[in-house]
C-alpha cells in the first residue's frame, strides 16, 4: 500500500447546482480506495484535507455554493 501523496484528478457533480467540475488533489491513491469502496468514513481516510475539499468530494458542492445556499455564516 502506498503511503506517497499523488496528485489525483477528481471529477464530482455538485448536488447544490448540478455543475460538474473536476481538482486535482495531492492524496493518497490508497485513501481514495478505501473511501470509495466504503470501507472508511471520508473524515477518517483524508484527515490531512480541509473540511471543505472533504465536502467537495463527498457532494460536489464548493465554499461558493455553500455561502450562495446558507449565506455566510457571519450576521
Amino acid at each position: 500500500m502506498s503511503t506517497e501523496f499523488t496528485p489525483v484528478s477528481l471529477t464530482r457533480t455538485s448536488m447544490a447546482s448540478g455543475t460538474t467540475r473536476t481538482r486535482t488533489l495531492s492524496i493518497r491513491e490508497s485513501d481514495l480506495k478505501a473511501y470509495e469502496g466504503g470501507k472508511v468514513l471520508l473524515q477518517d481516510a483524508f484527515p490531512y484535507l480541509s473540511p471543505s475539499d472533504r465536502e467537495w468530494i463527498k457532494t460536489g458542492i464548493t465554499d461558493e455554493e455553500w455561502k450562495d445556499l446558507f449565506g455566510s455564516g457571519e450576521d
